[in-house]
Protein backbone atom coordinates (compact mmCIF):
# COMPACT_ATOMS: atom_id res chain seq x y z
CA UNK A 1 0.00 0.00 0.00
CA UNK A 2 1.22 3.76 -0.97
CA UNK A 3 0.97 7.16 0.48
CA UNK A 4 -0.17 10.40 -1.71
CA UNK A 5 0.58 13.47 -0.14
CA UNK A 6 -0.02 16.52 -1.86
CA UNK A 7 -0.82 20.29 -1.21
CA UNK A 8 -3.18 22.52 -3.43
CA UNK A 9 -3.12 26.25 -3.62
CA UNK A 10 -7.09 27.16 -3.66
CA UNK A 11 -8.13 30.70 -4.52
CA UNK A 12 -11.49 30.69 -2.22
CA UNK A 13 -12.02 31.08 1.19
CA UNK A 14 -11.64 27.43 3.75
CA UNK A 15 -15.64 28.17 4.02
CA UNK A 16 -15.76 27.67 0.08
CA UNK A 17 -13.44 25.03 0.38
CA UNK A 18 -15.56 22.74 2.83
CA UNK A 19 -18.47 23.43 0.78
CA UNK A 20 -17.13 22.22 -2.27
CA UNK A 21 -16.37 18.84 -0.64
CA UNK A 22 -19.07 18.24 1.49
CA UNK A 23 -22.49 19.93 -0.76
CA UNK A 24 -24.36 17.63 -2.86
CA UNK A 25 -24.86 20.24 -5.12
CA UNK A 26 -21.36 21.70 -5.16
CA UNK A 27 -20.11 18.81 -5.98
CA UNK A 28 -22.23 17.55 -8.62
CA UNK A 29 -21.05 21.15 -9.93
CA UNK A 30 -17.71 20.72 -10.25
CA UNK A 31 -17.57 16.62 -10.55
CA UNK A 32 -20.38 16.59 -13.25
CA UNK A 33 -21.12 12.99 -11.97
CA UNK A 34 -23.86 11.60 -9.20
CA UNK A 35 -23.03 12.18 -5.78
CA UNK A 36 -23.86 11.48 -2.69
CA UNK A 37 -22.14 13.28 0.00
CA UNK A 38 -22.65 15.21 3.78
CA UNK A 39 -20.64 16.88 6.21
CA UNK A 40 -22.01 14.42 9.53
CA UNK A 41 -19.24 12.26 11.32
CA UNK A 42 -20.68 8.65 10.24
CA UNK A 43 -22.49 9.74 6.57
CA UNK A 44 -21.48 7.26 4.16
CA UNK A 45 -20.98 8.80 0.59
CA UNK A 46 -20.38 8.05 -2.53
CA UNK A 47 -18.59 10.03 -6.00
CA UNK A 48 -18.94 9.41 -9.69
CA UNK A 49 -22.00 7.21 -9.75
CA UNK A 50 -20.69 4.80 -6.75
CA UNK A 51 -17.14 4.31 -8.38
CA UNK A 52 -15.77 5.85 -4.93
CA UNK A 53 -17.79 5.45 -1.93
CA UNK A 54 -17.31 5.12 1.52
CA UNK A 55 -17.86 6.76 5.48
CA UNK A 56 -16.62 10.05 7.00
CA UNK A 57 -15.16 9.10 9.99
CA UNK A 58 -13.85 12.94 11.18
CA UNK A 59 -15.62 16.50 10.52
CA UNK A 60 -14.04 19.67 11.61
CA UNK A 61 -16.29 22.00 9.54
CA UNK A 62 -13.96 24.64 6.92
CA UNK A 63 -11.20 23.02 8.78
CA UNK A 64 -10.58 19.29 8.15
CA UNK A 65 -12.10 15.98 6.88
CA UNK A 66 -11.58 12.41 7.27
CA UNK A 67 -13.04 9.67 4.80
CA UNK A 68 -12.54 6.21 4.52
CA UNK A 69 -12.10 5.39 0.64
CA UNK A 70 -13.49 2.71 -1.20
CA UNK A 71 -12.84 1.54 -4.95
CA UNK A 72 -15.34 -1.30 -6.36
CA UNK A 73 -11.77 -2.90 -7.53
CA UNK A 74 -10.26 -2.62 -4.23
CA UNK A 75 -10.26 -5.34 -1.40
CA UNK A 76 -9.43 -2.37 1.66
CA UNK A 77 -10.38 0.86 2.24
CA UNK A 78 -7.84 3.41 2.47
CA UNK A 79 -7.80 6.74 4.37
CA UNK A 80 -8.44 10.34 3.12
CA UNK A 81 -7.44 13.23 5.60
CA UNK A 82 -7.82 16.96 3.86
CA UNK A 83 -6.52 20.16 6.06
CA UNK A 84 -7.92 23.69 4.98
CA UNK A 85 -6.06 26.46 6.61
CA UNK A 86 -6.53 30.12 5.30
CA UNK A 87 -3.82 31.96 3.73
CA UNK A 88 -4.31 35.35 2.68
CA UNK A 89 -7.49 35.10 0.56
CA UNK A 90 -6.68 31.42 -0.82
CA UNK A 91 -6.56 28.47 1.68
CA UNK A 92 -4.04 25.81 2.02
CA UNK A 93 -5.47 22.14 1.17
CA UNK A 94 -3.13 19.47 2.28
CA UNK A 95 -4.24 16.05 1.23
CA UNK A 96 -2.97 12.75 2.67
CA UNK A 97 -4.36 9.64 1.25
CA UNK A 98 -2.98 6.48 3.02
CA UNK A 99 -3.37 2.76 1.82
CA UNK A 100 -3.54 3.15 -1.75
CA UNK A 101 -3.01 -0.04 -3.59
CA UNK A 102 0.56 0.26 -5.54
CA UNK A 103 -1.74 -0.71 -8.99
CA UNK A 104 -4.01 2.28 -8.47
CA UNK A 105 -1.11 4.74 -7.28
CA UNK A 106 -0.44 6.54 -10.43
CA UNK A 107 -3.81 6.78 -11.64
CA UNK A 108 -5.34 8.07 -7.97
CA UNK A 109 -2.66 10.99 -7.59
CA UNK A 110 -3.61 12.28 -11.24
CA UNK A 111 -7.17 11.56 -10.35
CA UNK A 112 -6.43 13.93 -7.31
CA UNK A 113 -5.13 16.61 -9.42
CA UNK A 114 -7.48 16.21 -12.75
CA UNK A 115 -10.86 15.34 -11.14
CA UNK A 116 -11.20 16.15 -7.84
CA UNK A 117 -9.23 19.44 -6.63
CA UNK A 118 -8.36 20.68 -10.14
CA UNK A 119 -11.96 20.59 -10.60
CA UNK A 120 -12.96 22.53 -7.75
CA UNK A 121 -10.36 25.30 -7.91
CA UNK A 122 -12.02 25.16 -12.13
CA UNK A 123 -14.74 26.23 -10.41
CA UNK A 124 -14.30 28.12 -7.32
CA UNK A 125 -11.82 30.41 -9.96
CA UNK A 126 -14.79 30.77 -12.33
CA UNK A 127 -16.87 31.67 -10.10
CA UNK A 128 -14.82 34.67 -8.44
CA UNK A 129 -14.86 35.91 -11.88
CA UNK A 130 -18.19 36.29 -12.70
CA UNK A 131 -19.03 37.53 -9.41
Amino acid sequence: MSTIEKTYTVKASPEEVFEALVNEDRIQNWSGDEVKMSGNVGAEFSLWGGQMFGKNLEVEKNKKLVQEWCYEQWTEPSKVTITIKPKGKTSIVTLLHEGVPEKSLNSISDGWDTYYFGAIQELLEKEKKIS
